[in-house]
């Protein structure tokens, strides 16, 4: 194993986005297996750092690779198209126009009911954006535009923290 090595190669895994989510969970298990601290406490102190860096590095690499949009990122970052979600807020008009119905909806929200139905839309949309996402990098390489993508899908994840902040407000 090599720190330096992007996640794919450190899990074993084909660079691309679609991805099972059992095998990434499987190589995880595996390769903190290998890595965990207390199989080289005889070896000493400086052998058990290693070992706890290179678990760092293995749970680092899990939290990206098994989330999709994460990985989606990661991707884009890696074919040399950042994500610069702090930079680059530009969004379609269609898309911005979606955000603040949304936004409308939620504050008007009063119910569980018109909180599920908001929410269904929300995991709808997601799950479209992530296919495109999928569509984007796998089959057209076309990195940048699955980066606004990514963008995209981050103020629909921000979104749907936002229903869940509205439904606790309202004790539901």
């Amino acid at each position: 194993m090599n720190l330096q090595s992007d996640d794919f190669a450190l899990f074993g895994l084909p660079r691309r986005f679609a991805q099972e989510r059992s095998a990434i969970d499987a190589r995880w298990k595996e390769l903190q297996r290998e890595a965990h601290p207390d199989k080289f406490a005889a070896q000493g102190a400086a052998a058990q750092r290693v070992a706890m860096q290179w678990s760092v590095r293995i749970n680092e690499a899990y939290q990206r690779l098994k989330d999709p949009m994460r990985r989606a990122a990661y991707l884009c970052e890696l074919h040399g198209a950042p994500i610069q979600a702090e930079d680059n807020t530009a969004m379609p008009a269609a898309f911005l126009m979606q955000q603040m119905e949304w936004r409308e909806s939620l504050d008007d929200a009063q119910t569980a009911a018109e909180l599920d139905g908001l929410d269904d839309g929300v995991q709808q949309a997601q799950s479209q954006a992530l296919a495109l996402c999928g569509q984007l990098i796998d089959q057209q390489c076309d990195y940048a535009a699955a980066a606004k993508q990514v963008r995209a899908l981050m103020f629909i994840a921000r979104f749907a923290d936002d229903i869940e902040r509205r439904r606790d407000q309202l004790g539901q």
